[in-house]
């Protein structure tokens, strides 16, 4: 079979239509053009608003003017069992949790935590137990 190549006449970079529309000339680069001569009267006439207490002006100029305020979390300290199970410690997570110590997003975080400590883990005694069985077979 053929494989069918680009039959273009064009070469990169070269455009389709060299007669065409000019860059900028569209009709929202025209407006952009336009607003940016009467942009501070328009801010300052939408502060005064606002000021009068025209609620929709407000509430254009927050949402313009700053960013959204996001939730954060505090850290917290929590106690987990040392040298337990990976189940002992996602038991302490959930307690803590149910008990309001910790946040329920925080919570779903270290348990998604510990379930990626015990794939690793299991990966670690897998290659262990591999590696025995590699030198077990070796010297027979």
């Amino acid at each position: 079979m053929k494989s069918k190549a680009n039959k273009t006449s064009f070469k990169p970079g070269q455009t389709g239509n060299p007669l065409g529309r000019k860059p900028g000339t569209g009709a929202l680069q025209k407006l952009r053009a336009e607003l940016q001569g009467v942009m501070p009267e328009i801010i300052t006439q939408l502060i005064d608003m606002a000021r009068g207490g025209d609620i929709q002006a407000m509430k254009l100029l927050l949402d313009r003017g700053y960013a959204p305020i996001k939730a954060t979390e505090q850290p917290v300290e929590l106690d987990l069992p040392t040298g337990g199970t990976l189940t002992a410690k996602a038991e302490a997570v959930l307690s803590a949790a149910a008990s309001g110590t910790l946040a329920p997003t925080q919570a779903a975080q270290l348990i998604t935590a510990l379930g990626t400590v015990a794939k690793i883990a299991e990966i670690d005694e897998l290659t262990a137990r591999i590696t025995k069985l590699e030198e077990a077979n070796a010297k027979s």
